[in-house]
């Protein structure tokens, strides 16, 4: 299985959706490949817009695997995680 994120103006990940190898070209297809292979498909057989990046669930490749809230960096071309926020102390 595939996983593609989709990102808002901000780069901020909107969304995260599976994708069938089959479809994306894998095991022949690989990394960048497999991205363009899955963009396509989004675009023309789901008729979803919007900019979308393939995220690796095995952390394989672009950083983290994407979530909900998480920012994609394209200049190292991988997804960074919220920061976490500080502890609020007890009274």
């Amino acid at each position: 299985m595939a996983h593609f994120a989709q990102v808002d103006s901000d780069n901020i990940v909107l969304q995260v959706i599976n994708i069938s190898n089959d479809v994306i070209g894998e095991p022949t297809l690989t990394y960048p490949e497999t991205q363009s292979a899955g963009r396509a498909f989004i675009y023309n057989t789901l008729k979803l817009s919007g900019a979308w990046y393939q995220t690796s669930y095995n952390n394989n490749f672009a950083g983290l695997y994407a979530g909900i809230g998480y920012t994609y960096d394209a200049a190292l071309d991988e997804f960074v995680a919220p920061p976490t926020p500080e502890p609020v102390p007890s009274a």
